[in-house]
């Protein structure tokens, strides 16, 4: 079947269809390849993709920033190198053609206080004694301290919690897997008052899902977002040294730092650590995992610790 019988978009969507029956999500990549589709049925483009087409499209939004137009070539590319293989005319952009699409910007590490804060503010969220504010606060609690994607913890049931084992169980998550997230005593208590609360105010008939709106509804994202949004304001949180604000998703870098930091206080050997960091936080590569975690003074201040008690015990082995 070559590409001029069917329209790029039905192509596109082919190939979204396929990847996404493999595990991949592919939401703003996905959005993003069907206007690229579209931009070529539109320009009554016939023949195989060109790499010239790609260009042109990716370089399209006027003012972005070189960054944004990578990305949006490295969206087209992939599905280049899935057309090749059905027709040999496709052309595949280069690799880095438009320099790097992917760039690590160093995430907010909140602190003790940050966090603290964070939830005291929550809970003074209106209306005083709904359920809103006790929602808001359990939420971002629950984050802080399993590291959690956001996704994972609005699509919790009443029935992944499992109080007395002390268990999350997160079904069917990035890349269609399903895996026991341990809570520690304090995080399991704070969610059973909640669902004590929650169980008050929103009757089992009404909604199953663990964190609900003030209508007794399943949060959707937007609304969280929004609402993170509106707490960093009143805190006061702004960007420091051209970082970017403070993010939820910071919360689950706080939470692999942390973890990190302690197993170094307590002396233990970090390379087969991770991998239970790894699967804890629901990580296909290990890679994935280090992604995460970022130079803090309190890690450095550890790791040079036991640089030095290595090097010190290392010399006196030597001159024995």
């Amino acid at each position: 079947m070559t590409s001029t019988e069917k329209t790029m978009k039905e192509l596109a969507q082919e190939y979204l269809a396929f990847r996404r029956s493999l595990g991949f999500q592919l939401r703003v990549e996905g959005q993003q390849l069907l206007k690229f589709a579209e931009f070529v049925d539109r320009s009554d483009h016939s023949g195989p993709l060109t790499t010239e087409l790609a260009l042109r499209w990716a370089c399209l939004p006027t003012g972005a920033s070189p960054l944004y137009r990578a990305r949006r070539l490295e969206v087209v590319r992939g599905f280049a190198r899935f057309r090749a293989i059905f027709d040999d005319g496709t052309e595949i952009p280069a690799q880095r053609l438009l320099g790097e699409a992917h760039r690590r910007t160093a995430p907010h590490v909140y602190s003790d206080g940050e966090i603290s804060d964070l939830l005291h503010a929550a809970s003074r969220l209106s209306p005083h004694g709904g359920i809103r504010p006790r929602t808001f606060q359990t939420l971002f609690g629950l984050l802080a301290s399993t590291g959690l994607r956001i996704s994972e913890a609005l699509r919790l049931r009443l029935k992944d919690v499992d109080s007395n084992q002390q268990l999350l169980v997160i079904k069917e998550t990035k890349f269609q897997k399903t895996r026991l997230v341990p809570l520690h005593p304090s995080v399991a208590a704070k969610l059973d008052s909640y669902i004590g609360f929650r169980d008050q105010c929103v009757p089992l008939s009404e909604s199953d899902t663990l964190f609900v709106s003030a209508r007794g509804t399943a949060l959707n994202y937007s609304t969280v977002r929004n609402t993170f949004r509106t707490l960093c304001k009143r805190l006061g949180w702004k960007p420091e040294d051209g970082r970017r604000r403070p993010r939820m998703y910071d919360l689950r870098h706080t939470f692999a730092c942390r973890r990190l930091l302690q197993w170094y206080r307590d002396g233990i050997e970090i390379d087969h650590a991770i991998s239970s960091l790894s699967t804890y936080m629901g990580h296909v590569k290990v890679t994935d995992t280090y992604w995460y975690l970022t130079g803090t003074p309190e890690l450095f201040r550890v790791a040079a610790e036991r640089f030095e008690q290595h090097f010190q015990t290392a010399g006196k082995e030597t001159q024995s």
